[in-house]
């Protein structure tokens, strides 16, 4: 009786072992085609592995935050030199002619003539110019971030007061402390805050993901003292197009007759010099039809 015991252990083994195998094949897969289409921000569960398999996977989805943010770095350093050639260029070009027509329509044998709404024309547009390339010049001249520790509590009330006819929920425990510049992290808050108001949101909804991941952790298992925590900012203004969701953080790409096209590109730039991130929220927070998650470098609680 005993080996007709052995042989059902055996069969059931078997069985496991192959149903296993075939479901490790098909992470696999998806894990391949997840990074095939550039998209880093896979997450594959870890429950029914076995403890190896386990934090193997664990391994991997935590790489696929590091080369999002390391691919988001690398693009973002790229249009920062772009934005240092083309404001150069431009201002040599647009200086001479706006300073020229500027000098000619304060002549008298310009003045009432049919020469004058022509200069006027284009002086306005050189104008236009020197304004766009002052919006170049705010992506390429950042002044280097002072990093304390800052209370996120409060930082966030104080945007609230800023904006007092929006309906704000806060779901931030009064304690948590970030890494960053204060100035840069609250102008970020309010360019978010902008977007939405633009979007026609009349609700903002700010929480923390539970997915705190250790930082500078290497090969021998020390943990350090710091995280990385994510703030999740939802608003109920108008969804972003699916369309338009790759572009988002180009720089002076825009939806907007009247938009500059740099704000969040602006604010991934300042996120990134503190040593965070922003990304836009694969799914909006309840009650939200948009969101953004900052990443931060936090204390351990």
């Amino acid at each position: 009786m005993w080996y007709i015991l052995i042989g059902i252990v055996v069969v059931f083994l078997a069985c496991w072992f192959v149903h296993h195998q075939r479901s490790l094949k098909l992470r696999a897969h998806l894990m391949q085609e997840a990074i095939r289409n550039r998209d880093f921000t896979f997450r594959l569960p870890t429950n029914g592995l076995l403890p190896g398999e386990r934090a193997m996977q664990q391994t991997l989805n935590q790489l696929g935050d590091v080369i999002r943010q390391q691919v988001n770095q690398n693009e973002v350093e790229s249009w920062e030199r772009l934005t240092r050639v083309l404001t150069h260029e431009m201002m040599n070009a647009t200086a001479p002619i706006t300073s020229i027509s500027q000098s000619m329509l304060s002549r008298d044998d310009v003045k009432g003539t049919p020469l004058e709404p022509g200069i006027q024309a284009i002086y306005d547009t050189s104008r236009h110019l020197s304004d766009f390339v002052a919006n170049y010049r705010k992506m390429s001249t950042l002044e280097k971030p002072v990093l304390t520790d800052v209370l996120l509590r409060p930082l966030l009330d104080d945007v609230c007061k800023a904006y007092p006819k929006l309906t704000w929920e806060i779901s931030v425990p009064p304690h948590i402390e970030v890494h960053a510049d204060a100035g840069m992290l609250r102008q970020v808050l309010m360019n978010l805050t902008k977007n939405a108001v633009e979007a026609e949101a009349k609700k903002i909804a700010i929480a923390l993901i539970d997915e705190r991941q250790p930082t500078g952790e290497g090969m021998s298992g020390i943990t350090p003292s710091t995280s990385q925590l994510r703030l999740h900012f939802g608003n109920d203004g108008q969804p972003i197009p699916a369309e338009n969701r790759q572009s988002l953080f180009v720089p002076f790409f825009t939806t907007k007759r009247s938009g500059s096209g740099i704000g969040l590109s602006l604010s991934r730039r300042m996120m990134i010099q503190q040593g965070g991130m922003l990304d836009l929220a694969q799914k909006p927070l309840p009650g939200c039809h948009a969101g953004f998650i900052l990443t931060l470098d936090c204390k351990e609680y």
